[in-house]
C-alpha cells in the first residue's frame, strides 16, 4: 500500500463483504470520513446505553440466565466495536503526532 506522507490510513468502523478490515486514506475531511465519524459516534452512544441496561439487568434478581447470556453476547459485540474505534482513533492520534513532530 502506498501512503501519502500527510495522510495515514484510517481503520474504518466496518468490515468488507469478506470480513476483512477496511481502511481509508485521506485528509479526514471527505464524505466517507464523515460517515465513519457518525457511525463511530452512534456505536459509542449505543455502548453507553448498553452498559446502563446491563447494570440494571445485573441488579435485577429476577433476571434469567437467558437474559444474562444475551446481554453478554451483545456486550461482546459492542466491545469489539469500541475496541476497533479505539484502535482507529489511537492510530489517528499517532499519525497526527508524527505530522506535528515532522512537518513537511
Amino acid at each position: 500500500m502506498i501512503r501519502h506522507p500527510r495522510h495515514a490510513a484510517r481503520l474504518l468502523p466496518w468490515t468488507g463483504a469478506d470480513g476483512k478490515r477496511c481502511y481509508l486514506i485521506g485528509d479526514g475531511a471527505g464524505y466517507v470520513s464523515r460517515v465513519a465519524d457518525n457511525i463511530e459516534s452512534v456505536r459509542l452512544g449505543m455502548a453507553a446505553d448498553l452498559l446502563a441496561h446491563t447494570e440494571d439487568l445485573l441488579s435485577d434478581c429476577s433476571a434469567t440466565p437467558e437474559q444474562l447470556r444475551y446481554v453478554v453476547a451483545v456486550l461482546a459485540e459492542s466491545l469489539r466495536d469500541v475496541h476497533r474505534i479505539a484502535r482507529s482513533r489511537g492510530a489517528q492520534l499517532a499519525a497526527a503526532s508524527v505530522r506535528t513532530d515532522h512537518p513537511e
